[in-house]
């Protein structure tokens, strides 16, 4: 038997239509360098074990998977496929559908409208924001920036993400604000947080609220691909409820 799962609800002014979560590594049925909840099927777990923690996911059956390559790609979702698809965003207008993203370090993004009738998920990592992730889920959507709210989720903290001047310029002056030059030569520390909402912010987006935890630090917690390398994944997920 696995331990109870344990979830991060958002805290947010989201319509109570809207459903949404976080995981943590805390309860499911991984072992080793997995244990707990890995959600995870591309980093070598056993899948038997991976659809077991899956099924301890709200809504689990109507999530749809994502196959993430750190793109800018983001997908409408009309209706559920049971193999995951390619894309590093979602969003739908269609009830019951669960628009999700896994991550481990990289920063999960929630997104619904104040009506409560268009929701978004988005893998947000280094690369997908420097090549435009949010703003082209935004573009996409039928909501107009200024009626979203966004939820951060749980992601590397920024004490923690070292990155180096090719990350740096790969972003503008303005965003540039979320980089702390370390002692270092060429070397600074991004706050992930803190580019997502410069971004957010850019667009339109004023409703940002923030889990502002750290993948990296709290171990107990949270998988980090940083910290361990070979590790399981946590899920984002959202959805309109009837």
């Amino acid at each position: 038997m696995s331990d109870p799962i344990k979830l991060i609800q958002p805290q947010w002014n989201a319509p109570s239509q809207v459903k949404a979560f976080s995981t943590t590594r805390i309860g499911g049925f991984s072992q080793g360098v997995y244990q707990g909840l890995n959600l995870g099927m591309h980093v070598n777990d056993d899948s038997e074990v991976v659809l077991q923690n899956r099924s301890l996911l709200p809504n689990y059956q109507n999530i749809q998977w994502l196959n993430q390559t750190h793109s800018a790609e983001a997908l409408e979702i009309h209706s559920i496929q049971s193999q995951a698809v390619n894309a590093d965003a979602s969003f739908t207008s269609k009830n019951g559908i669960v628009c999700a993203v896994m991550t481990a370090d990289c920063l999960p993004i929630l997104l619904c409208n104040e009506e409560g009738k268009e929701i978004a998920a988005i893998h947000a990592g280094w690369k997908g924001l420097a090549q435009g992730i949010i703003e082209e889920t935004i573009r996409k959507m039928s909501s107009p920036a200024t009626s979203l709210l966004a939820w951060l989720g749980p992601a590397i903290g920024p004490e923690c993400f070292e990155v180096g001047e090719d990350v740096l310029s790969q972003f503008n002056q303005h965003e540039a604000q979320a980089f702390r030059k370390r002692d270092i030569a060429g070397k600074y520390l991004l706050d992930i947080y803190s580019i997502a909402s410069i971004k957010l912010r850019t667009l339109g987006v004023s409703h940002i609220t923030s889990s502002d935890c750290c993948t990296y630090t709290q171990s107990n917690e949270f998988f980090s691909y940083r910290r361990d390398r070979i590790t399981g994944r946590m899920v984002s997920g959202i959805w309109l409820e009837n």
